[in-house]
């Protein structure tokens, strides 16, 4: 693949990866082909600083790991009412990563696919 059009997906997208692992991102995304590419141009990603909004406001309801999948973690911290206010609190400082995490998750994956 053109390696301008990757550093322009890179550019427009860098907010939500983890700046250490783009590298080898960039370079998985240089060698796709051209089919795997359209499916990588309209993929949406979550935005970290949304899901920090959302914990802030509703994280002690879990909607915050509803938000990016974690559907699992998001019943726990519903039923728990957020592990009585401490994984709430944990969750503010964590949820940004795990976003990220999880975006990187799905890149990975249609890469793969």
């Amino acid at each position: 693949m053109n390696s301008q059009k990757v550093d322009m997906f890179l550019m427009s997208n860098n907010k939500y990866f983890d700046g250490d692992r783009l590298l080898s991102v960039k370079q998985q995304l240089v060698n796709l082909s051209d089919e795997k590419w359209s499916r990588i141009e309209f993929l949406q990603f979550k935005d970290p600083t949304m899901s920090l909004i959302i914990s802030l406001l509703g994280g002690g309801l879990g909607i915050d790991r509803f938000f990016i999948g974690d559907v699992g973690l998001g019943i726990g911290k519903l039923l728990t009412c957020g592990g009585l206010g401490i994984w709430t609190i944990v969750d503010w400082f964590l949820i940004q990563a795990a976003t990220k995490e999880k975006n990187l998750a799905k890149l990975q994956e249609a890469i793969s696919f």
